[in-house]
């Protein structure tokens, strides 16, 4: 029997085309290199407690249709995200709102606030920023700078700030209301009992193979299937002929802590340059858990090697015009759809990736 569709990565765009195709009543296989299925928004259990096995993921959108179609799997719960930044042992609330310019300058109103950072804004006048650090100090000015930006962002990128593109900051939103909620969108939540639900609701009685490496027997299993759904790396799937493109990567050190509650919230930001890690995430307040123990996850940025996790494309000069030239590749492959953050070289959120697989779909089932 030949499938009408081989999917490669069990991830959310490949499991919501599985879902789609499956609807529509195509034979589909899914395949996935690593022993469970769910991408980077796998949830390990342990003590009761959904642990964001690569990192936290908060399911953000003002798209009514795909709130609604991915509640249709799991209802959301009303999660919203509060993180805070820890510089140097004083606590500051993001994203930069009015709380945090009181915690800063004891500014209680808004007008006090635009005082300063114009203040700031004109000590250094950069009409044209050249770099990361120069965009920033003309966006907020220094102390939001150099106290909630530089290092969390050297970290991460593993590059000093001087070193980095002015593009990486486009804007720096400035909040003047007592508002912490992270995102601005409508609809914001969590899986009520861990992302694998959804993941579970998108797969159910499509046929899925784990631990199965498509490259080690790629021309068996593109003869499997009469198309390939694609999420893989692009410069893999070409064996790297132009190239590799680079990422940034991840490592995360898990702890299963013998108290109720250890920091009170969902994820703490450390934004000095000296502690190693970038944040501290607590998971059992992702779903407002009770139980007696907690898990944390300290997450160190990696430079990233092939033996590493990618997480982040770099979207520097040198990797955009690669994955250009890799792009115009894909073109020749008539028989493929590259979808989702590592196939597209593209920094994907999670309705995004969701939006994507459900227009490529309606494009390929209509």
């Amino acid at each position: 029997m030949k499938y009408d569709f081989l999917i490669v990565g069990s991830g959310l765009f490949g499991a919501t085309f599985a879902n789609r195709a499956k609807a529509k009543g195509k034979t589909v296989l899914v395949i996935d290199k690593r022993n469970h299925q769910g991408g980077n928004i796998y949830c390990e259990n342990v003590e009761g407690i959904n642990v964001h096995k690569y990192g936290p993921h908060i399911f953000h959108t003002n798209d009514k249709t795909i709130w609604d179609f991915v509640n249709s799997f799991v209802e959301f719960n009303r999660f919203t995200y509060t993180p805070v930044a820890n510089f140097k042992g004083d606590l500051y609330n993001l994203p930069f709102n009015m709380n945090t310019f009181y915690q800063l300058w004891k500014t209680k109103t808004p007008e006090e606030a635009k005082t300063i950072i114009d203040q700031q804004i004109s000590e250094n006048p950069i009409s044209t920023p050249k770099n990361l650090e120069e965009q920033a100090l003309s966006l907020v000015g220094k102390d939001i700078y150099l106290k909630l930006i530089k290092g969390y962002t050297e970290k991460q990128w593993g590059r000093k700030a001087t070193e980095l593109p002015a593009f990486i900051i486009k804007r720096l939103p400035l909040r003047f209301t007592f508002d912490n909620n992270y995102f601005n969108d409508k609809y914001q939540g969590i899986p009520i009992g861990g992302y694998n639900k959804l993941i579970d609701g998108l797969l159910e009685g499509i046929e899925v193979k784990l631990g199965v490496d498509f490259f080690e027997e790629r021309e068996r299993y593109k003869d499997l299937a009469h198309k390939i759904v694609y999420t893989g790396k692009l410069d893999e799937y070409f064996d790297y002929s132009l190239g590799h493109l680079q990422y940034r990567s991840l490592a995360f050190e898990h702890s299963v802590l013998d108290i109720e509650n250890y920091q009170g919230n969902a994820a703490i930001n450390y934004t000095d340059y000296d502690t190693p890690y970038t944040r501290i995430v607590e998971h059992k307040h992702f779903e407002f858990g009770k139980q007696t123990k907690t898990v944390i996850t300290k997450e160190y940025p990696l430079e990233w090697s092939s033996e590493k996790e990618p997480y982040y494309p770099i979207n520097d000069k040198r990797n955009e015009d690669l994955a250009n030239q890799y792009k115009k590749l894909k073109e020749q492959e008539s028989n493929v759809i590259f979808g989702g953050r590592l196939a597209e070289y593209k920094y994907y959120d999670m309705h995004q990736v969701i939006g994507a697989a459900l227009n490529v779909a309606k494009k390929e089932f209509e």
